[in-house]
């Protein structure tokens, strides 16, 4: 397994709210990353939050689950990471895809099904959710 990576304060209160179950799966991700890091630039999201998103061009719906009140759970089922190397965030897709198999290791483990934004046709790189077949 590599060097166990620390999440930093900021991942950690970014986690606040999240689903439990989506929670496990970024902290074992972060036990199992090697040679990349990763920060948790978001979690939950207000509905202000996102719509102020979808005006800039950074999201395409106003219906996401960062935001708790729009799945059965009333939790955040969404979370947003950004990649690092050296400490430097890194936006490379390479590198997305290279962590995408370190959250699906992670999410296997733990037993929680996962969708990766990568995996869309609109693709989202930093974005992984809890799936919706299984948390509606």
């Amino acid at each position: 397994m590599g060097t166990e990576m620390k999440l930093n304060e900021r991942s950690i209160k970014n986690l606040d709210g999240v689903h439990p179950d989506l929670v496990r799966v970024v902290y074992r991700a972060a036990e199992l990353c090697d040679d990349l890091g990763f920060i948790v630039t978001e979690g939950v999201r207000t509905k202000e939050r996102q719509a102020q998103l979808l005006r800039k061009g950074a999201t395409k719906t106003l219906n996401s689950r960062h935001i708790p009140d729009c799945n059965s759970v009333a939790m955040g089922c969404a979370v947003d990471i950004a990649v690092t190397v050296d400490g430097e965030v890194r936006w490379d897709w390479p590198l997305y895809e290279k962590m995408a198999l370190v959250f699906k290791e992670a999410a296997k483990i733990e037993d929680v099904k996962i969708t990766w934004g990568g995996d869309w046709k609109l693709r989202d790189g930093p974005h992984y959710e809890l799936s919706r077949n299984v948390y509606p």
